[in-house]
């Protein structure tokens, strides 16, 4: 089985040069690499221009999904693997995701693990980041740490190139209504670096909510959210008794209890780590929360003004 392993970058200079290092190190070489430069002017071009064994196409202007669909089709192996420039790979990561698709799946769904420096980007990547134990049947991967079979991918309809975030979920969705077969390679790891400010994590997950919302994503999980925080909201504004305010403070835990697990299990195992992360995981949901829903109400006037459909459901 012939692997080609695609990625876009645009100005990834501090990043780039790790993640070329982790394809030539992995344990089973891909046959093929194929990067698409997006119009870098920081060094990025000239580093993969000079890198041995990557093959680089330059698409000025293109996004994320623009970007893929052009290294797939630049590809000429039947078998995709797919990362992001500033990832780093596990050494076995793709001899990890092979043998999912050689036991007959069409999508192999790695793992992707934080690369975190400190307690502030810990904390941030456990809002979000599952632990391998906590992933279910039915979990959509991230495209940092996948691959699957060309044939599945054309029957999907590629990447949407009208879609500038969340572009991996959307194909996920289409490759499950498609019935693609998708299966978890906890093994296949890689390892993805936490944003390293809360202007930077607010920014993303505004993003990430903004594209939910342009296609049409999610939208059960998002008004869930805009009605707990509407509900709390309410019962503030009316009453500020104790047992009123502790059913409200037990509720945000229990919003916050997987993250927390998370960030524990993360952290030096140390009664002050861990008291930290009690008071400051709750305090990053709830900013992601909020940044997740001032994104989807842009997405979605984003979305009238443009008139898509949103995605099909499964």
């Amino acid at each position: 089985m012939k692997i080609s392993l695609i990625a876009t970058v645009k100005d990834d200079a501090p990043f780039v040069r790790a993640f070329v290092d982790s394809i030539h190190g992995q344990t089973r070489p891909a046959d093929e690499v194929v990067i698409v430069d997006g119009g870098s002017s920081d060094g990025t071009l000239d580093f993969l221009r000079a890198a041995d064994g990557v093959r680089v196409v330059e698409e000025r202007g293109a996004n994320i999904a623009r970007g893929r669909n052009v290294a797939i089709r630049a590809a000429s192996n039947d078998v995709i693997a797919v990362s992001d420039a500033d990832c780093v790979l596990a050494p076995d990561w793709l001899e990890q995701l092979l043998p999912v698709l050689e036991a007959g799946a069409d999508v192999a769904a790695g793992a992707y693990v934080p690369l975190a420096t400190s307690f502030l980007e810990t904390c941030m990547a456990a809002v979000s980041v599952r632990d391998p134990d906590e992933i279910r049947t039915g979990w959509m991967p991230s495209h940092r740490s996948v691959a699957f079979r060309r044939s599945a991918f054309e029957r999907a309809g590629g990447y949407p190139e009208w879609l500038d975030i969340g572009e991996d979920m959307y194909l996920n969705h289409q490759l499950r209504r498609s019935g693609a077969r998708i299966e978890f390679a906890p093994g296949a790891k890689a390892y993805w670096r936490p944003r390293p400010t809360l202007a930077a994590t607010w920014q993303q997950y505004l993003r990430y909510a903004e594209g939910d919302a342009v296609a049409g994503m999610y939208p059960e999980r998002h008004l869930l959210r805009f009605g707990a925080y509407a509900a709390a909201a309410g019962i503030l504004g009316r009453t500020r008794r104790p047992m009123v305010l502790t059913v409200l403070a037990v509720g945000a835990l229990a919003h916050s209890y997987r993250p927390v697990r998370r960030a524990w299990g993360r952290l030096p195992a140390s009664a002050a780590a861990r008291g930290a992360a009690l008071v400051t995981v709750p305090a990053l949901v709830a900013i992601v929360d909020a940044a997740k829903m001032v994104g989807y109400l842009r997405g979605l006037s984003a979305r009238m003004v443009s008139g898509r459909p949103g995605v099909p459901r499964a």
